[in-house]
């Protein structure tokens, strides 16, 4: 377990490694994570953080401008899709009997979501979009939620399935209340001339 009198830095690079650790499926994953209530605000912090700041500095950063009010509904969803899963994964834990597992996979998921912004801030800023690359950063986010689900909830195989299952479920829905409150909004496609 990352030591609870570190510095935030500190957290960082423990957490590096410990995403690193479920992306390869060790199983000294867990020790790399601070499960503590410190830890779990250092995690949120931490998301927070890399959240406006991919909101407000990458655009920029890629040379472009955002539009008034993007980066606010870009932030907005980001929490409001965060909080529809967090909350099915509570759900599921507490059906199941392991709200045990719960801070120490917000704590683990906040990680995650933190490399993987910043690495697809990276990938985006070198290569721009690309499907490729989108479908490989999609395989990673499935194989660590697994990892996490295994690893740090030590849920069986079959909750495991459900769990994921659950939580892509939840994630479409959390989209789709997104679109239907007009937080997020498709670009338009051009008219044909």
């Amino acid at each position: 377990m990352a030591q609870p009198n570190s510095t935030l830095f500190d957290e960082l690079k423990a957490a590096a490694r410990g995403c690193l650790a479920l992306l390869v499926g060790d199983r000294q994953s867990s020790s790399y994570f601070d499960f503590s209530l410190r830890g779990l605000v250092g995690s949120f912090i931490a998301f927070l953080l890399v959240t406006l700041a991919t909101a407000f500095l990458l655009p920029l950063l890629l040379g472009g401008v955002n539009p008034p009010g993007e980066a606010t509904r870009g932030i907005i969803s980001t929490l409001l899709l965060l909080a529809v899963k967090d909350g099915a994964a509570w759900l599921f834990l507490r059906q199941n009997g392991r709200l045990d597992g719960f801070v120490p996979l917000l704590v683990a998921d906040n990680w995650v979501n933190v490399f993987g912004a910043i690495i697809g801030a990276i990938v985006a800023a070198v290569a721009g979009p690309s499907d490729i690359v989108l479908l490989g950063m999609g395989l990673m986010v499935i194989i660590i939620e697994v990892n996490i689900a295994r690893l740090i909830v030590t849920l069986s195989a079959w909750q495991i399935a459900i769990f994921i299952v659950i939580q892509l479920v939840a994630s479409s829905v959390g989209v789709f209340l997104l679109f239907a409150f007009g937080i997020l909004v498709l670009p338009e496609a051009p008219l044909p001339a």
